[in-house]
């Protein structure tokens, strides 16, 4: 198992997550379109480009609500609402991109869309089980930068 810092394990979780992310619905978007990878390369690294600045600016809004209304713990529900709301934002955002890139119809988008969040909800699990594994993070670093032992 390799240790890295909590910095440096972040930021290598999220480059290799989504150069990953790209390079396998670049494949899984071309398999939908019935097309050529080529083709589908520029949308996945848009759609990951959204997603990354979906993610900040929806977590800070979502933070930020959290603060307004004085919520300290994210419950089960706190973290389900979390989750719906952000993939109900990245969905008005990708879906028309799919329509207009692939000239495809909205039912056609909408069914590329949730195969793809079927197919992210299972990366997304597999890739951090194995980063887990692979990249431990130093937990006395840890502690020493959040106060806890």
């Amino acid at each position: 198992m390799i240790v890295l810092a909590p910095r440096t394990r972040k930021l290598v979780y999220a480059i290799s997550f989504e150069t990953l992310a790209i390079i396998l619905s670049t494949f899984l978007l071309a398999i939908l379109n019935h097309g050529e990878s080529s083709n589908s390369l520029p949308v996945a690294c848009i759609v990951s480009m959204i997603a990354l600045i979906w993610n900040y600016a929806f977590n800070s809004v979502f933070e930020s609500v959290e603060s307004k209304l004085r919520i300290h713990k994210r419950t089960f529900y706190i973290r389900l609402t979390h989750s719906i709301s952000f993939e109900l934002g990245l969905f008005f955002f990708t879906t028309p991109l799919y329509i207009w890139w692939y000239d495809v119809s909205l039912m056609k988008a909408i069914g590329m869309e949730m195969t793809i969040l079927v197919f992210f909800l299972i990366y997304t699990f597999i890739f951090t089980l194995l980063f887990d594994l692979l990249f431990q993070a130093n937990n006395q670093m840890i502690a020493a930068t959040t106060g806890g032992e």
